[in-house]
Parts: C-alpha cells; structure tokens; sequence
C-alpha cells in the first residue's frame, strides 16, 4: 500500500468519541507513577497497547496531557511491520512529546470502525479528546517526523499541551550529566514573592521573567508570572464598567477578555473559561486568536493540572476544530 498523506486539519466526526473526551481526569496510571517517582513515566510508558476497554483512560484522558499517537495495525500486515517498529523508535527518540498507542484492529474491530480506517497500516492522532487523520500506509521516515513535528506544534500552540520529558537518565549519559538548574533561584523567587505580596507587579514580574530566562521550565516561576500578569491586567480596571460593557457588546471581543481576567480573579474559574471559549467559537481571525492565546494564559494561571482546565481544554479543542 503507498503511502497517502492525510488533512491535519480534518477531523473524524464521532460524537461517542468526542463526548467522551470531557473527561476531566489525567490517566490515573501516568498520575499514579508520576506522584510515586516524582518525574514523567519511563520510557516504556512511550508505547502502549491499547484496546476498546482502556481507549478512554489510555488515548482520551491521556491526549489532555499529551499528543497521542496512534498506529492501527495487525500481525498480518507486512507494511505494519515495517511501520511499527519506526514509530516505537520514534517515541523514544521523541522523549515524552508525544506518546503511540498501538491498536490491533483484529482484536480491536469497533475502533476500526469509528474512526473509519479504509487501510492499513494507518495513523491517527488524538489531541484534547479530538481524533486527526495523519498518513495512511508506509510512509518514510522523514514524512513522518514532519507529521509529528507539525501535530506537537499544533498541541502546544492551539491548546497548550505538551508532553512531559522522560526521565535524563533515559535519554542518554550526555543528558543525565546536564539537569535543568535548581537552586541558585530561590533568592530571586523569594522577592517576587514579597515583590508580589507589597503589590509591586512590575518587579514581581522582571523577577519572574529573570528566572525563566535562565531555566524556562521552572514551574514556581511560570505560575508566578502568570498569575502577576494578571493582576496587572486588572489592578485599574472598574470591575462595574467592564462588566456592564462585557454584558452591552458581547462582540466586543477585549470586553470580553477584560472580563474574563476580572472572573478569574473573582475566583470564577469556569465563567472566566467558558467565556473565552465562546468567543473562539464564534470569531475568526486576530479576534479568535486574542481569545485563544488569553485561555491558554489563564490556563497557566490555575495550573495545567486542574480539572477545570483539562475539562476547558477539551470544550476549546471542540470548537477549534
């Protein structure tokens, strides 16, 4: 079977599907080894088997914390064989920024059926609860990394999602020896704190953005910033006229990310979110990237791990597709 590529931006149409990507729950088994050792799953975890029963734990749940990939495949199938096995190295080579769930449509036929496979091997990916068509067949090598590098582009950018690296032990001794800094940034983020606390914004910020310049993925620093810069956004604001203003233009699309910034504030995390996820789904354009980009901020705000976060992500990748 040739290759033949497949639309990123088409989207299978399954409502069972779809209704159960609401799901609001990480994978309890990823969380669960994640809580026990303190960093992402092995790299074993890179791969797995799926079947009908764990489809929703281990592809819809799991697709909220990272792209999934998916390789529908039986033993009979020489092109599988050959597919396979670059897809497993892949994974690996990849490090945690997406992960393959292999599929046997032999045993797995309902699957097949829903997501309207006409071949195989075929591959699919799942992203926020919603399933993409990839590539059908044998592609080369060099095809596929850049489907997957496109597909970990559009997971972070659109929804935010990216996969947590593998362990640097995992990844090779040259990795293992350099380890992200820890440490020297304690001084620095303790006076964003205070800088924070006596109200000034714009020190806790630099101090904030003077971490991150050096360790990007420092956690404390990143929900630190986030949530100065919305305090920022908000301290001269009249909450009574921004509301009144939201509630008279509501195509009003800053009104509407104004008062968004004041719900989250208010502590109205839901209202806040299903207010920007309602404007994305009806604007086009800068509007609805304003929109989506201001989400994705206050995403970080309240901590990718929320539920109400996961449960906000699966309603924007709904709309956006």
């Amino acid at each position: 079977m040739q290759p033949r590529n497949m639309s990123m931006s088409g989207v299978v149409d399954l409502a069972a599907v779809k209704a159960a990507g609401e799901a609001k729950q990480k994978a309890e088994q990823a969380r669960a080894e994640a809580a026990r050792t303190g960093r992402a799953p092995a790299a074993g975890r890179l791969v797995i088997n799926v079947d009908e029963a764990g489809f929703q734990q281990e592809i819809l749940q799991r697709s909220t914390e990272v792209p999934v990939v998916i390789d529908f495949w039986a033993e009979w199938c020489e092109p599988c064989k050959q597919l396979g096995p670059l897809l497993e190295r892949l994974a690996g080579e990849y490090a945690g920024k997406f992960v393959l769930a292999k599929i046997d449509v032999d045993q797995n036929q309902a699957l097949f059926q829903q997501f309207g496979v006409q071949g195989i091997p075929a591959v699919f990916a799942v992203v926020a609860g919603q399933p993409i068509p990839l590539f059908q067949g044998a592609a080369p090598e060099a095809q596929i990394r850049q489907v997957l590098d496109q597909l970990i582009q559009a997971a972070e950018q659109q929804f935010g999602i990216v996969g947590a690296p593998v362990d640097p032990a995992e990844q090779g001794a040259a990795e293992a020896e350099a380890p992200a800094p820890a440490g020297p940034y304690d001084a620095l983020l303790e006076a964003a704190t205070q800088a924070l606390d006596s109200g000034d914004l714009g020190g806790a910020i630099q101090a904030y953005k003077n971490v991150l310049s050096d360790d990007p993925a420092n956690a404390e620093a990143k929900l630190g910033l986030a949530q100065a810069e919305l305090l920022h956004r908000v301290q001269d604001l009249d909450p009574q006229a921004v509301r009144k203003e939201a509630a008279d233009s509501p195509g009003d699309v800053q009104a509407q990310i104004r008062a968004a910034d004041l719900d989250l504030v208010g502590g109205h995390v839901e209202d806040a979110f299903g207010r920007l996820v309602d404007v994305v789904k009806r604007t086009a354009g800068d509007d609805r990237e304003a929109a989506r980009v201001r989400l994705l901020e206050l995403f970080e705000v309240i901590g990718t791990d929320d539920p109400r976060v996961v449960s906000a992500r699966t309603a924007l990748a709904r709309v956006l597709f």
